[in-house]
């Protein structure tokens, strides 16, 4: 029992749904009223029928669902442990049935709270007597072990879940259970349902009884199996129910769901998150706060903290997702992890209750950084633009690879049940409280009724899209006395970390001083009053962002939006990038073309490097691409072009490159300086001419890398360099004029002689005609190209390979040298090193290496059966000798598209099963889904079609 002196009191908490409104302005306001719409019109009967099926009550003629959410087989039986038929002979279908059900009660006590619709209230009450004449029926059965089960079938899926029973005779019982229970708590602390508790309570007394007959080792086993033992969130939830019911037994049971592993791996800082099904472990973390809250112990804290910084930003994408085909890479590693189904909303819908949890332990604003990033990029993005009577219209996966589409609709699906929450709880993470101080730590237009200071707060702002905000303080109405007014109260109003310059406070159109620094907070301490306004202006800009392991593969964003380009293309786009750079960093967008602008700006659309973008949050069907890949032609400076090519040396960077390497830069003078060093260095490489090394110098100085409108003008001069006098001079001088009235910037140049007569051996470049797959691999053959270019250092001239100025040879691996003639493929699968030699007429010799990973073939897989009677036992096998075997996924009637983890049982039964399966290997190469052919009971068995 945990004494209630060593409880937890986080630093903030959130107000009430019904304390807090969304503006309809909101970005979030229309897939706020579409999931509303959703709510009003879809039947409880429909939600309850998988439920009275399972207990024999009359259905009321009310259709399932569907997909996961349907009734199960026809055969199929409430069985108990005791009268289950084993896996040899029983037949069952769509075993996780029951959990789209709870999201669905979730949602419709969260729709209550924020919008008191007593219809909306009436739904609640009508699906709690559904449920609760349900676990009436099965207790009255006799087939369960404890009058407080409840499910949409029988118990049989938990008694072989303690026989480790693998995912295909299984499906994640304990997670349906926390769905419903979740759904059941919702309903009593957001809708003041009693009944809905007295159901959860007697369902808790359940699983403490299942649970507590177990060892300790035999839970921790049974929790490791994929998805066989996925529980969801059954930690959260049985913690929450002993607070709300005040029975510390429950405690003790949301201690049994404890995945020691994990928390121990989570405190010491060690990964082992690699190849782990993502969202089978989020909900446990969230979990473990709960936990910590109510039992003081630090150890949960720390382990989710630890476990938090080897996800965000390790493992995240651009637009908040985490994961591909629901499982976590290697650590460090996003580009490297890009494939097909990348994202799991479900995922990112479990990483955003750990935000607001952690924030309000910690109030550490890189928590809702991430959750801003999240909410709007990847939750508001996941919901189509649509109204429907019958879907949630949500993603599943929101994919991250090149020509990419969201496929939305998701009834009875995971990311389906999520998606019923996400959309109607929007103003959970707005404001937060703590005494008579406020945290502001999500900037959209909302209303808040600050009850404790006597003040409503209304947030004026239309962000995304543009920076400014104001929060407008009033007096509350409706018989509120106020007595929170006179005073002093502390208002904490988040800067994100993308805010892209100086940030002014002002209080009542005065300015104020305190720190506003981009990831921190403002804090504004005053006795405020009716009238106040706190006012600020969060300047925004575009900005490219390499990925944690490829350098070139960017996302754009603006302010905090995510910007997807649209594209038909399925390749990746390549776009100047490091070009379009100004001083800071920040990209210059292209200047607006058309009359539409302004509606394009509103809707937060932009044309960037001639494509355009749109944002993540648009709830739109086109294809996509969130990553794009910064490839510069030409040396570039805030899109003032040299025509001079941007070629790389022998690591392979580029002059572009190399200077960004150095940046952003505080001031032009910096700039300017790095421009000169970096130009240089890359002429004494032998990779620009001397007139080239001019002609960048030049365009530097006359490029308006500032951004602020000036006119500027650039020359070059040589001087001896023989002396120190001389060297002094080197560099950039800008020197500023007034011309007619105009301000004009002349930049003048000095370069050393000895830039013009250094001797430089033969610039070699080995390229290949196609991009490699994210992984880094090639799964289609290359054809490699060898280039040399001679800069002459006298004449600026250029000796190539035709002219007969340079001799090319090449070698792959350990092989000997051979003369280079043409173009050729490398067509063997493995790793290789290609490298490259070019000598020039005066016998100085340039050098190239470029390891090329080649693996076209997907793996092979075999198919393993052993009869079983009335069952067969299936296992997959697969080989690639290349670069090896990723997963392999697999699907049955009543499953869903997953990873295979080990051998499983599929009952034979009155009709025939088509198993699919393929293959992925580590290059990214996905075999075609092949056929497994499960005859019914009784018939010759078939096999691979």
């Amino acid at each position: 029992m945990t004494h209630p002196d060593t409880r937890i009191r986080p630093l903030a908490s959130p107000f009430g749904l019904e304390d807090v409104a969304l503006d309809d302005t909101s970005v979030y306001a229309r897939a706020r009223d579409e999931m509303l719409h959703l709510a009003r019109v879809y039947p409880v009967d429909r939600l309850l029928a998988v439920f009275r099926a399972n207990a024999g009550i009359d259905t009321r003629g009310a259709a399932a669902p569907g997909t996961w959410e349907d009734f199960g087989h026809p055969l199929e039986e409430a069985w108990g442990e005791a009268d289950y038929p084993g896996r040899e002979r029983a037949q069952t279908a769509n075993l996780l049935r029951g959990h789209y059900a709870g999201h669905f009660l979730s949602m419709l006590s969260l729709a209550y709270a924020g919008e008191r619709d007593p219809a909306l209230l009436a739904k609640v009450d009508a699906f709690v007597a559904g449920l609760a004449e349900v676990q009436e029926a099965l207790a009255a059965s006799g087939r369960s072990s404890h009058p407080g089960f409840l499910a949409a079938y029988g118990e049989w899926q938990f008694s072989r879940l303690e026989s480790f029973a693998p995912y295909g005779e299984i499906w994640a019982p304990y997670y349906t259970c926390h769905k419903i229970m979740a759904g059941l708590l919702d309903a009593h602390e957001l809708a003041g349902s009693a009944q809905a508790l007295e159901i959860a309570a007697r369902m808790g007394h359940w699983v403490h009884a299942r649970l507590s007959r177990l060892a300790p080792e035999q839970r921790q086993r049974m929790w490791s199996l994929y998805i066989a033992g996925e529980f969801g969130g059954m930690n959260e939830t049985m913690a929450r129910l002993s607070a709300v019911a005040g029975e510390p037994t429950f405690l003790e049971t949301a201690r049994f769901f404890d995945m020691d592993t994990l928390i121990d791996a989570g405190v010491a800082g060690d990964d082992i998150l690699t190849k782990m099904h993502a969202n089978q472990h989020l909900p446990q973390l969230v979990g473990y706060l709960h936990e910590y809250e109510l039992t003081g112990e630090r150890r949960y804290l720390d382990a989710v903290l630890g476990l938090w910084d080897q996800i965000v930003p390790g493992r995240m994408f651009a637009h908040g997702g985490t994961g591909e085909s629901e499982l976590w890479g290697p650590p460090e590693t996003v580009a490297g992890n890009i494939g097909q189904r990348n994202a799991e909303t479900c995922a990112t819908y479990n990483l955003l209750k750990i935000a607001r949890l952690l924030f309000q332990h910690t109030l550490d604003p890189r928590f809702f950084d991430y959750a801003e990033r999240a909410v709007l990029n990847h939750v508001l993005g996941s919901r189509r633009a649509v109204d429907s009577d019958t879907s949630p219209e949500v993603t599943y996966m929101f994919p991250v690879h090149p020509g990419a589409l969201r496929e939305y609709d998701n009834v009875g699906t995971c990311c389906g049940g999520t998606g019923l929450e996400n959309h109607v709880k929007y103003q959970d993470s707005i404001f937060f409280t703590a005494g008579h101080e406020l945290w502001v730590t999500l900037h959209t237009a909302s209303t808040l009724d600050w009850r404790e200071a006597g003040l409503r707060v209304r947030l004026s702002t239309e962000l995304p899209v543009s920076g400014e905000l104001a929060l407008t303080f009033q007096a509350l109405t409706h018989g509120e006395t106020g007595a929170g007014i006179g005073v002093e109260k502390a208002v904490h109003v988040r800067i994100p970390s993308w805010t892209a310059g100086p940030v002014d406070v002002l209080l009542n159109g005065r300015r104020l001083d305190v720190a506003a620094l981009p990831g921190t907070f403002a804090t504004i301490r005053r006795e405020f009053r009716p009238g106040d306004v706190i006012s600020l202006r969060l300047p925004m800009a575009l900005t490219s962002t390499p990925t944690i392991d490829d350098s070139r593969l960017h996302h754009l964003q603006l302010g905090p939006t995510v910007l997807l380009a649209r594209s038909e293309a399925t390749t990746s786009l390549q776009l100047g990038l490091l070009g379009r750079r100004l001083l800071d960093g920040t990209l210059r967008p292209d200047a607006d073309a058309d009359a539409d602008a302004d509606a394009d700006a509103d809707a937060g659309l932009i044309r960037f490097a001639d494509v355009d973008f749109e944002p993540s949050w648009s709830g739109a069907d086109s294809r996509f691409h969130m990553y794009v890949r910064a490839v510069d032609e030409r040396i570039a400076f805030a899109g003032h072009d040299s025509g001079v090519p941007n070629r790389a040396d022998a690591s392979g960077e580029t002059f572009l490159e190399a200077l960004w390497r150095r940046g952003p830069f505080s001031e032009r003078a910096e700039f300017l300086r790095s421009v000169f060093e970096t130009a240089t260095a890359v002429r004494g490489k032998g990779l620009l001419s001397r007139p080239e090394l001019e002609v960048v110098l030049r365009t530097a100085g006359e490029a308006d890398v500032a951004a602020d409108g000036r006119q500027r003008t650039s020359t070059v001069a040589t001087v001896a360099t023989a002396d120190s006098a001389g060297m002094s001079h080197l560099g950039a001088h800008d020197v500023e004029t007034v011309v007619d009235g105009i301000h004009v910037t002349r930049t003048h140049w000095t370069i050393g002689d000895a830039a013009q007569d250094s001797a430089m051996p033969p610039a070699v470049h080995i390229g290949v005609d196609l991009e490699p797959a994210p992984s880094g691999w090639f799964t289609r053959v290359p054809v490699v190209t060898v280039e040399a270019v001679l800069l002459d250092a006298s004449t600026g001239g250029t000796g190539d390979l035709a002219s007969g100025e340079i001799r090319i040879e090449v070698r792959v691996d350990d092989a000997d040298w051979c003369p280079y003639e043409h173009p050729f493929e490398l067509d063997a699968e493995g790793v290789h090193v290609v490298a490259a030699r070019a000598t020039g007429g005066d016998g100085q010799i340039g050098y190239a290496s470029r390891e090329l990973s080649v693996d076209t073939s997907a793996p092979e897989v075999e198919v393993r059966l052993r009869e079983l009677g009335s069952s067969v036992e299936v296992t997959f096998v697969a080989d690639d000798q290349v670069s090896g075997v990723e997963r392999i996924q697999w699907e049955g009637p009543g499953t869903f598209w997953g990873t295979f983890q080990e051998a499983f049982v599929r009952a034979l039964t009155d009709r025939e099963q088509v198993l699919e399966y393929a293959a992925t290997d580590r290059a990214g190469n996905e075999g075609p889904r092949q056929q497994l052919v499960l005859p019914a009971a009784g018939a010759s068995r078939g096999g691979d079609a």
